[in-house]
């Protein structure tokens, strides 16, 4: 048997180890970019809110806005020229999650891939 083949076959797979923190896609700082400047946010300063509050189909539902300015408690994600705030209590289900922008022929907008998530309902905006 070649050595290479050998050293293949008692390699283990390790599965992926899950992202720490929040992940953005390229698709999605790009948009996030372009709404920073149409809301005259600075980026020096302001960022990206995402949370998570009670309600929506599934029991809670997802929040994105601008802020000016992180909270005291906030964890910043720091993406080039992008930051992303999110609170202690949201970064619970948040964890590990990445945003990412999509356009189809049926709709457009930011996608939560929560891997917390065990059931979402059909607006995707909702989840538990």
């Amino acid at each position: 048997m070649d050595q290479a083949v050998k050293d293949q076959a008692v390699k283990p797979v390790v599965p992926a180890a899950p992202a720490k923190g929040i992940q953005v896609t390229d698709n999605a700082l790009k948009k996030i970019r372009t709404a920073m400047v149409k809301e005259n946010v600075s980026p020096e300063q302001g960022g990206l809110r995402l949370g998570v509050q009670g309600g929506g189909c599934s029991g809670l539902s997802y929040n994105i806005r601008f802020d000016t300015q992180p909270r005291e408690r906030d964890r910043v994600f720091q993406f080039g020229d992008v930051r992303i705030f999110v609170d202690p209590k949201s970064f619970i289900y948040l964890h590990g999650m990445t945003l990412d922008y999509q356009e189809t022929l049926m709709q457009q907008g930011f996608v939560f891939v929560n891997p917390n998530s065990t059931k979402s309902c059909g607006c995707g905006s909702s989840f538990s």
